[in-house]
């Protein structure tokens, strides 16, 4: 809503914000007794492990961008709870009346917590008190531009995990800055910004010398929010999805309780995509209150946790969602679905802790100090996976001698797992111009089958060559990708660190193709790109393997 319009109304608009943080620290000991000897010690571990609610609020134009920044060493899981509320009063009254009665203003204790119905989320339910501001608070939620790249902010400059205040800018009020005051007048911001949307943006900083917001006295550059692979759902909408999808960025709402989950964890130095975007007013409150008074809020609880202590989130004596232990199990371990004993995704392992043939396509994995995404079971004991993050400036021209060289570096117990592959590969080429397309713009080539020597280029066992790492063919991109594969979406498609990638098809004699990474506007990410010169720079490569677990 333009400032324009709220001048207009000439009536009061009021977000606050409070916190329960649940911090994460300890202490370590170790003991060792040998005959009648005795060597203790006791070490404070200080690893700082935290996270920050930022709120950015601005009561004219009505933005508020509600998200979860870790600034910590260790992954966190993260979970917000909105309450809302409302109350009115004629110019000729004494006293506001609240929209849901037994509420009040000052106890946010007993306002009313925000909950959506179970298939939609723009819809609250209609059996609850929630459903009554519907007809005059529209919540936005998500955040998605057309053509644009996730937003920008500041990260906190506070990075004490005992300090419970969040980051709140422009009018939003953090609840221990401000006192609990909930008088729309009191300030309680802690942290850069007036609040407006697209505020921050790449390459800004900010100076906190003094210290002028609570933290540090350092100089902090902007940094960018996840991209969300998907708007936020309820836990209805979330069972519906496939398995492969269901852990990732975005966010979740218990239906049941008003929670809404981070459906990954979030690693250090990461903050989550918005779960909310907006807190506009309906013109129905004008013909509410004509000439007089309205008061709305927006209370926000959020819970921090580390991922072994997910099951915080399970004992707080409220009525979850049935599958909502399933749910953290799966953001806990990266995974939905039982892959047999296979370690966590993060988790460092050696190539003998791993049974290939229980992973599904899709599967990350880390082996020998590099991440996987597991591809195909190619049968025999054999299967293909490509390394997660692509390998950052490499020219098309330069991709063979970068693949060797990374595999060269690979610990031997890998390269002793892997198969060959034919020495030199037949890719014919093909421009993107001359194909067709399903699934979305440049997904899947349609057509792919009337560029009879591309098609053809799979990569497969060939004794007659060496064990080496490759590069995808555009035949292996487009037969990997699709529901049930390895790349179900675009945006799976794009590579853990979100750089282009290579592909070993060339377009033309000096153009070829690659994966889009995050150079592109979100809705382009993953698309299947011909036409980049051979010789820029300014992508990366994934080197694949083909591995047999039984060697």
């Amino acid at each position: 809503m333009t400032p324009e319009k709220k001048k207009q109304r000439r009536l009061r608009n009021l977000a606050l914000l409070s916190l329960l943080l649940l911090a994460v620290g300890g202490t370590f000991a170790f003991q060792a007794f040998n005959q009648r000897a005795i060597n203790d010690r006791l070490n404070e571990v200080d690893i700082n492990v935290g996270g920050r609610v930022h709120d950015y609020y601005n009561r004219d134009t009505e933005n508020k961008d509600v998200f979860v920044e870790n600034y910590g060493e260790r992954p966190i899981m993260a979970r917000i709870r909105l309450s809302e509320f409302l109350e009115t009063r004629q110019r000729n009254e004494a006293n506001f009346t609240p929209l849901v009665a037994g509420t009040s203003r000052d106890d946010v204790e007993n306002w009313t917590t925000w909950i959506p119905s179970a298939g939609n989320i723009n819809d609250r339910e209609n059996s609850n008190a929630s459903n009554a501001f519907d007809q005059y608070a529209s919540l936005i939620f998500g955040w998605e531009r057309s053509g644009q790249d996730a937003p920008w902010y500041m990260p906190t400059f506070n990075h004490d995990n005992l300090d419970q205040r969040t980051a709140a800018a422009g009018h939003a009020r953090d609840w221990i800055e401000g006192n609990g005051a909930t008088d729309a007048v009191t300030d309680g911001a802690t942290h850069p910004g007036d609040g407006i949307d697209a505020y921050w943006s790449a390459g800004g900083s900010f100076d906190n010398s003094g210290p002028i917001w609570p933290g540090e006295e350092v100089t902090n550059q902007t940094a960018q929010n996840l991209q969300q692979d998907r708007a936020p759902m309820t836990m209805n909408q979330w069972s519906n999805l496939p398995n492969e999808d269901k852990i990732g960025n975005f966010w979740v709402v218990d239906h049941n309780t008003g929670w809404a989950y981070w459906a990954n964890r979030l690693d250090s130095e990461q903050a989550s995509s918005y779960l909310l975007d907006a807190a506009e007013m309906t013109a129905a409150i004008e013909d509410k209150v004509f000439n007089g008074f309205y008061y709305y809020g927006i209370h926000v609880e959020s819970g921090l946790v580390s991922p072994d202590q997910h099951e915080e989130f399970l004992n707080d004596g409220e009525q979850h969602h049935p599958e909502l232990e399933d749910f953290l199990r799966g953001i806990q371990s990266g995974v939905m679905f039982d892959d047999g004993q296979n370690p966590l995704p993060n988790e460092d392992s050696q190539p003998d802790d791993f049974d290939f043939s229980t992973m599904r396509p899709g599967r990350i994995f880390t082996m020998a100090g590099e991440q996987y995404r597991y591809l195909e079971n190619m049968g025999s004991g054999n299967h293909m996976i490509i390394r997660n993050d692509a390998i950052a400036n490499v020219s098309w021209n330069n991709q063979n001698v970068r693949l060797d060289e990374w595999y060269d570096g690979l610990e031997p117990a890998v390269q002793a797992m892997v198969r060959p592959v034919a020495d030199n590969f037949v890719t014919g080429e093909v421009q993107q111009v001359e194909l067709t397309w399903t699934g979305g713009a440049l997904f899947i080539p349609g057509n792919l089958d009337d560029f009879p020597e591309v098609a053809a280029d799979v990569t497969q066992v060939d004794t007659s060559g060496s064990p080496r790492a490759f590069a995808l063919s555009l035949a292996d991109v487009a037969r990997l990708s699709g529901s049930g594969r390895a790349f179900p979406t675009r945006v799976q498609r794009t590579s853990g660190n979100a750089l282009a990638w290579w592909i070993r098809t060339p377009s033309t004699s000096t153009t070829a193709w690659r994966v889009t990474g995050d150079s592109y506007g979100p809705n382009d990410w993953g698309q299947l790109r011909g036409g980049h010169g051979k010789h820029f720079i300014n992508h990366g490569i994934r080197p694949a393997l083909i591995i047999n677990s039984s060697n």
